[in-house]
């Protein structure tokens, strides 16, 4: 008679195996779903811009690309673009958006970023006031994360030709020597640390649209992490990896991760930071936390012996008071992400599929 551990093996192994196939995309057109930072994004990626562009840095797909410079150093490269709607929401607006996006790539890529380049999109007849709201939104991020806006670019379409303004902005910053962060640097009995509660970001820009009959008090996490980043780093200069939760948030990366690094990610339920009234607002809507988009919220993965160095310097900055350690990581089963609920079980977490928080950046 087979066993209840072995019918659990071979389940594991076929998920496996579905895994580490590349991503198929069977569309014809391009749908909000491939904009969301999960399957269809991944599908969207592989089988046209890769396909296209192949070469070995942008094969890492990390939050940016490192190179080196004829002198020797590391540069960091990175580029975004913000479509958020609403154009403001609580706590920022596409502006601080647009700066914080790219600074958080280059830092949790192990740069101290610099420079950094903007482009608008600007829609006829946007209103000039906003437009320089806006960009006085840009000028403070950038000066509280220690950057400047150096070179950048101008565009506007007829009206209806675009919502409002859009803006992309890429980023340069030159990463310290010995400092190396990649998911093939990862090992099992790592611990993985998230820097503060989840999922504000996305359940704040929502709500402002007032499209639902829920009265919340979120506002958006959206921050530099370039500080939080550093500190965290002269803590525990052995950490491994670290990214972003932007879209398709905490589960979407831990499967990036396992994936990459061929190794299983176990998150626990019970020490994941969420606000009470994020969580309220998830239950209401049917979407879990672990996929909503956060826009000043990394993971790390940690060795287990600089676990605690990391979280006291975490806790002691500003932005990291909330941060937890919400998982550890194993050798089997290899590309898994699974979550140790608050009822003594285990369920898969797979990544996002669909789009249920369409523009949230």
């Amino acid at each position: 008679m087979t066993s209840t551990a072995d019918r659990e093996g071979r389940v594991l192994e076929r998920i496996d195996k579905f895994r580490k196939r590349r991503p198929r995309l069977l569309d014809t057109v391009v749908t909000l779903a491939h904009g969301a930072g999960g399957k269809s994004s991944a599908a969207l990626i592989d089988s046209v811009f890769l396909e296209a562009f192949r070469n070995p840095e942008l094969e890492q797909l990390g939050d940016a690309a490192v190179v080196p410079l004829p002198s020797g150093e590391r540069m960091a490269f990175s580029t975004d673009s913000y479509v958020v709607q609403p154009i403001e929401f609580p706590g920022g607006s596409i502006g601080n958006l647009a700066v914080h996006g790219t600074v958080n790539d280059l830092a949790v890529s192990g740069a101290v970023p610099q420079w950094l380049s903007a482009a608008f999109v600007i829609e006829e007849g946007f209103d000039i006031g906003r437009l320089r709201q806006i960009v006085d939104d840009m000028r403070d991020s950038a000066a509280a994360a220690g950057v400047q806006i150096i070179t950048g670019d101008t565009k506007v379409v007829g009206k209806g030709a675009a919502d409002g303004v859009y803006i992309s902005t890429a980023g340069m910053g030159l990463v310290p020597a010995g400092r190396s962060l990649s998911p093939l640097s990862v090992r099992p009995g790592d611990r993985v640390i998230v820097s503060g509660t989840i999922g504000e970001h996305g359940m704040a820009v929502m709500l402002a649209r007032g499209e639902l009959a829920i009265e919340a008090d979120i506002v958006s996490d959206t921050a530099p992490l370039n500080g939080l980043v550093e500190a965290m780093l002269a803590a525990a200069p052995s950490t491994r990896w670290m990214r972003d939760a932007t879209r398709g948030g905490v589960g979407t990366v831990a499967n990036e991760l396992a994936q990459t690094a061929g190794i299983a990610v176990v998150l626990d339920e019970n020490t994941l930071p969420v606000q009470p009234q994020v969580l309220g607002a998830c239950d209401m809507l049917g979407i879990d936390p672990l996929y909503v988009a956060n826009e000043g919220k990394f993971i790390a993965v940690v060795p287990a012996e600089e676990t605690a160095a990391a979280l006291a310097a975490l806790q002691a900055h500003p932005l990291g008071q909330n941060a937890a350690v919400i998982g550890e990581l194993l050798a089997e089963p290899q590309g898994i992400v699974a979550l140790r609920t608050s009822f003594g079980g285990s369920r898969i977490v797979d990544m996002l599929v669909g789009d249920p928080l369409p523009r949230i950046c």
